[in-house]
């Protein structure tokens, strides 16, 4: 299994829209990655968000992160302080 972790930046006022975006419009498109398991987003209420995709293989991880790059850049851009921070490997431990 790979996981791909996205760290962001943005105004916490703008953390609501941020999650409904998320939710409403990336997770249906993420969910259709070759090889996905399952999506999480958390909000810190400070400005700072974070998710972590799971996939079967680095080719999964590999397409969401061209998946999320296109997403932010249509949909998110505006409301990011910063470019997003991507880390991606193989999941060595899990339960």
């Amino acid at each position: 299994m790979f996981a791909v972790i996205r760290h962001y930046h943005f105004k916490p006022q703008d953390g609501a829209q941020i999650d409904q975006m998320i939710q409403e419009g990336f997770v249906p498109i993420i969910k259709k990655a070759q090889g996905f398991i399952r999506y999480y987003w958390l909000d810190t209420g400070a400005g700072e968000g974070a998710s972590v995709g799971v996939f079967k293989d680095k080719a999964g991880a590999d397409e969401s992160i061209a998946l999320a790059a296109d997403y932010v850049k249509h949909h998110l851009s505006k409301v990011l302080t910063q470019k997003p921070e991507i880390i991606e490997g193989p999941i060595k431990a899990h339960d």
